[in-house]
């Protein structure tokens, strides 16, 4: 055997090589195709055995095709090794994946929680005036809950808040979020002019747990700015997701507030939903339940944004998530959608 015929040999032997290991159904077939291609009767030892016989000029051009060969050799089998192992996974998460939907148990699948299912809506409605939807983090920075809402240190306002700090950083900087409202300026922060956004989530205050306030609680609320927006603009929105929510035949009211962060600012109420407006000891005999506070975006906080209040205007509203639930199903005290339990859970 000559350098030509060796290397011939091994070029044969390793495209038949490729053909067996490529057609192994199994890793005891693909040890198999190893050994017959690359074992002690194999092409490759063959000419490992002719190398001593060869010319000496030839000896080193036949030892790099060897190594070459096995190199090849060796890549192949890995290469088919991999996708037995994963196709031998897969068979195995098949046929031990444990049916998760067959009964047996007596129990029914469950459903979102009652307060999810009136977030879902309030943004199918909102989504439907043209708002988009927006989330944020829940631990904030003193800035974002605070300053840029127009509330820089020491100021008053504050007190409104009943903030739970978090120990990260300097004292009284990081904190969970009081209201959903540092998402407005993180929008504005990233998104320019005009913006309808929705921002839903939690939000938490050092409050004592009664029957219509929790230390962990839902809200959503919304901010509009564009050019030429004007108070009544606000009352519009407001009303029309009044009735697209609580049907045609209910209204909303404005009464004068305060807020820091937006002015004017006012509470917009609607008719009560337990005497549609007639009357009871829900509403104080008023036919009114107040829902949320709302206001003109305060040029303060446009500023904090690098928003030009000569240019642009806004309004902001935002209210409780668990109350509009307890309102609609007639739940007399917020603790009941903490309390985890299926027989109540299971009637909305």
């Amino acid at each position: 055997m000559n350098a030509d015929q060796a290397r011939q040999l091994l070029e044969r032997a390793l495209d038949e090589a490729r053909e067996a290991i490529g057609s192994a159904a199994s890793l005891e077939d693909l040890e198999a195709a190893r050994r017959g291609f690359g074992g002690k009767r194999s092409p490759v030892s063959q000419v490992n055995e002719s190398i001593k016989s060869l010319a000496p000029e030839d000896r080193p051009v036949v030892g790099k095709a060897v190594s070459a060969y096995n190199a090849a050799l060796g890549d192949l089998v890995d290469a088919r090794r991999d996708e037995l192992q994963v196709s031998a996974r897969d068979a195995a998460r098949v046929r031990d994946a444990i049916d998760l939907t067959e009964g047996g148990h007596g129990r029914r699948r469950g459903h979102l929680h009652v307060v999810t299912q009136v977030q879902r809506e309030l943004e199918d409605v909102f989504v439907g005036l043209g708002f988009q939807v927006a989330e944020g983090p829940e631990v904030e920075t003193d800035w974002y809950n605070f300053e840029a809402l127009n509330m820089p240190p020491a100021h008053p306002a504050r007190s409104m808040w009943d903030t739970l700090y978090v120990r990260l950083g300097r004292p009284e900087q990081v904190m969970l979020r009081t209201h959903t409202s540092p998402v407005q300026i993180r929008v504005m922060e990233t998104r320019k002019p005009p913006i309808y956004t929705v921002m839903p989530g939690r939000a938490y205050r050092k409050e004592t747990l009664d029957a219509r306030h929790s230390p962990v609680f839902h809200q959503i609320e919304g901010l509009v700015v564009d050019r030429g927006i004007t108070f009544g603009d606000m009352a519009g929105t407001i009303e029309a997701f009044t009735r697209a929510y609580f049907g045609p035949d209910k209204t909303s009211r404005l009464r004068p507030s305060f807020f820091p962060f937006t002015e004017p600012s006012a509470e917009f109420e609607v008719t009560c939903t337990f005497c549609d407006g007639a009357g009871c000891s829900v509403c104080s005999r008023t036919g009114w339940i107040e829902l949320g506070g709302c206001g003109m975006v305060d040029p303060n906080v446009l500023r904090a944004v690098d928003i030009d209040p000569e240019e642009y205007s806004g309004f902001a509203f935002g209210f409780g998530l668990d109350r509009m639930a307890m309102d609609r199903h007639d739940i007399d005290h917020i603790k009941t959608f903490f309390e985890d339990d299926v027989r109540v859970l299971e009637q909305f």
